[in-house]
């Protein structure tokens, strides 16, 4: 291991003196290991918090979405800095809806690349192939960092980067390590299920064993969070898995954060159908759009949307309106707040001040939805055949809380730098800072 610092994004990162892991727990609202641990099934976890540990109320970046809170972690900074702001987005440029999982759309350089410039050992591993071409710019060859004037160059040094969901495609080449199949010992797991966030978890812990690593990001999937509420036998099962994993990489001489991108709400009523409001449609009654609502210069983007739909169908809450030239935006503002499940609706200006959100990759407003609501586009628009199980989603203040621990005890940080509502001390993405600057700072004190 080496000493000293290295700086991104305007924070300054202690060289780790162990190995350090940060693990993305999708979809964890704080219950889920509350609730494991009262069922015995987080012993590692229940022994850290009494004995060696610190954990703190956090919140995730907004929107609470996949894409822009894992950019957030990655890059110590909210989406106004990195540009991702949502799974899924209109371009502008192309007047076209994209998904934003290209190194193109990234604004800031991530840690993994500064710490990899820095000649950290740097290792990411996601679940869903998604992240990985996001998370990996500056590790890989297929994902050069930014430098500082915003250009795109090629890293000088390799690190590793790969995806559970694709793991039997890893290479040297492509991703600085293959055979992850052999190495892990596990075969390819499916998209949909609880084994891709335990094959990254299995991958992790086993590069740590027989490579080692300085800096370690491990993102999950969500699967398991979208079906199954807190304290169910599927949920703690799961987080039993979690803290088994956790374990193995703390015995391994690792400091281990476990955080989240988003926490995760029920949106369905009494007898299991999902409550929705649906935003084009709103919007078009109250600019009074008869129909085709594109033709007449008003879209709703959903930011949830991803390809991997199966599990919420794309119904979030937090939605991103463009409005048609000469639509009264104030009075169409006052009319969406009026709507019952809708919690909060911003004008962009406002949106971007509360948020921490790029202006130029968001509508004239975005709606946020209360936590028992989802927000859709219009009904035709959704296919919910693949929901097995009462909606659970996120996107909104709904699921802004997340878990953050660590198994070192540490003072308590205070960075809230943004009210977006429930008091709280810190973000998800201070994990690393917290985990290397803080560790240091602590035992260089003590």
């Amino acid at each position: 291991m080496t000493t000293g610092t290295f700086s991104v994004n305007g924070r300054t990162y202690a060289k780790p003196v162990s190995p350090v892991v940060v693990i993305c727990i999708d979809g964890s609202e704080p219950d889920y290991h509350v609730e494991a641990m009262a069922a015995g099934r987080m012993p590692w976890l229940s022994k850290v918090l009494e004995w060696e540990g610190s954990s703190w109320p956090a919140h995730c970046a907004m929107p609470a979405l996949t894409n822009p809170n894992n950019v957030s972690i990655a890059t110590g900074r909210p989406p106004s800095v990195h540009g991702i702001s949502g799974n899924y987005i209109f371009d502008t440029e192309l007047g076209e809806e994209v998904l934003m999982n290209d190194k193109r759309f990234l604004r800031a350089p991530t840690i993994f690349a500064a710490a990899n410039e820095a000649g950290l050992d740097v290792v990411v591993v996601t679940a869903k192939d998604k992240l990985r071409r996001l998370l990996g710019a500056g590790l890989v060859e297929e994902g050069p960092a930014l430098d500082g004037s915003g250009e795109f160059v090629a890293p000088s040094r390799r690190g590793i980067c790969f995806s559970a969901e694709k793991a039997d495609q890893a290479t040297v080449e492509e991703n600085g390590i293959g055979d992850v199949l052999a190495l892990a010992g596990r075969p390819l797991p499916d998209v949909y299920s609880a084994d891709l966030s335990e094959f990254a978890l299995a991958a992790g812990v086993e590069i740590l064993a027989t490579r080692g690593a300085d800096l370690m990001y491990l993102s999950l999937t969500d699967y398991i969070q979208h079906k199954n509420a807190p304290g169910t036998e599927t949920a703690n099962a799961f987080y039993e898995m979690i803290d088994h994993y956790a374990g193995r990489l703390a015995e391994l001489g690792a400091i281990v954060v476990l955080t989240a991108d988003h926490g995760m709400s029920a949106k369905s009523d009494d007898v299991g159908l999902p409550r929705v409001v649906y935003v084009e449609d709103e919007v078009c009654r109250i600019l009074g759009i008869p129909d085709d609502a594109q033709a007449n210069g008003l879209r709703v983007i959903l930011p949830i949307t991803d390809p991997y739909t199966v599990h919420h169908g794309a119904l979030g809450s937090f939605a991103s309106v463009y409005l048609p030239e000469g639509a009264d935006h104030e009075a169409t503002i006052a009319a969406l707040r009026d709507i019952e499940g809708i919690q909060e609706v911003h004008g962009r200006e406002a949106a971007v001040e509360r948020y921490s959100l790029p202006a130029d990759r968001i509508g004239h407003i975005v709606v946020l939805a209360e936590a028992g609501t989802a927000l859709g586009r219009f009904a035709a628009w959704h296919d919910l055949s693949g929901l097995d199980a009462p909606l659970r989603s996120h996107g909104a203040l709904g699921e802004l809380r997340i878990p953050f621990l660590i198994n070192r005890r540490l003072p308590t940080p205070d960075l809230l730098d943004t009210p977006f509502g429930d008091p709280a001390r810190i973000h998800n993405y201070d994990a690393f800072w917290v985990a290397t600057t803080l560790v240091a700072e602590e035992e260089s004190a003590s």
